[in-house]
């Protein structure tokens, strides 16, 4: 029998939303024991790292390693970077009070599916709810929208006992997500926002790959998604590179930053469908995750995107 193809996409993408909330409920076991500052970091910064900033922070020595991995992690999400504040640090902890003083359930209020949906999304744009319920197998529900974002949520309360879950597969199976949560949650954990740039849904799909025989990276960036200055009938870019090169597994940690200028006319622009930069870098034989932020000159905005690399 032949496979319709709808539905493998489908099985697939219900895969993608239970891998999707598995992240945002693991914790995930530690290789070492942590210093009193770095597990107090871990505890709540776990449930916005991503997979591979969680198997490095697991790995890192030493109490050196892990401040300077903590002091890099809330820079990469800080959204201006040109201030000594950190609104993206500020407004998570806010977030997880709140969490605590609003979604006690019995654990913490950041623990509770609500407080960390909280503490990813902040607010929804509009709460409908049903405290008794007359459905079968149901005392109560609650629904979050989160408009700005493109998904909706139910928590339900089955047993009756005021603790409001979520049941991670889509309502038209029964269970609690409407709409792209799976985007939505990438978004949230490498620190960008709706209300940023259109650009930053672009540039999420820039790649990078890495030339062995010439030894260089090479960054792929959709033209769509490049905002040109004009001068003198061209067209002119300026983009900063910065990387976080860390050696799968082994604890250690190489920063590079790469300054790029381009400039081309509108009639070779239109005919082409990315951009590629190619920065040089000698890299042993190994596993690499390579964390790339993009920064658009000038004070444009900021991009970020996080890679596997086998040399």
């Amino acid at each position: 029998m032949r496979n319709n193809p709808w539905n493998v996409r489908f099985v697939a993408k219900i895969c993608l939303i239970l891998f999707a909330f598995s992240l945002v409920n693991c914790g995930g076991g530690l290789k070492i024991e942590l210093d009193p500052t770095s597990k107090d970091f871990y505890e709540t910064a776990r449930l916005i790292m991503t997979k591979q900033e969680n198997k490095i922070f697991r790995h890192l020595p030493d109490k050196e390693s892990r401040e300077e991995f903590i002091e890099d992690f809330w820079a990469k999400r800080d959204p201006d970077w040109q201030t000594e504040e950190n609104e993206f640090r500020e407004e998570f902890y806010r977030r997880i009070e709140y969490a605590n003083s609003r979604f006690f359930e019995g654990p913490p209020g950041w623990k509770t599916d609500r407080g960390r949906m909280y503490i990813y999304f902040g607010a929804p744009d509009r709460m409908d709810q049903d405290p008794m319920s007359n459905q079968p197998g149901m005392r109560g529900w609650i629904l979050w929208v989160y408009y700005r974002y493109g998904f909706a949520v139910y928590f339900f309360d089955r047993r009756g006992d005021g603790q409001y879950n979520i049941e991670p597969t889509p309502a038209e199976l029964g269970g609690g997500l409407i709409g792209d949560f799976t985007y939505a949650l990438e978004l949230a954990r490498l620190g960008f926002t709706p209300q940023q740039d259109s650009m930053v849904e672009k540039f999420m799909n820039f790649d990078l790959d890495y030339d062995k025989q010439d030894k260089e990276f090479v960054i792929s960036i959709p033209t769509e998604a490049l905002v040109f200055e004009e001068e003198e009938s061209l067209l002119k870019l300026d983009l900063e590179f910065e990387f976080f090169i860390y050696k799968d597994e082994a604890g250690t940690k190489e920063k590079m930053q790469h300054t790029e200028h381009f400039e081309t006319t509108e009639e070779k622009i239109l005919n082409r469908k990315e951009v590629v930069f190619t920065i040089p870098k000698e890299l042993e034989p190994g596993k690499y995750f390579v964390d790339v932020i993009i920064m658009v000159k000038p004070d444009i905005g900021k991009v970020r995107k996080i890679f596997n690399i086998k040399v």
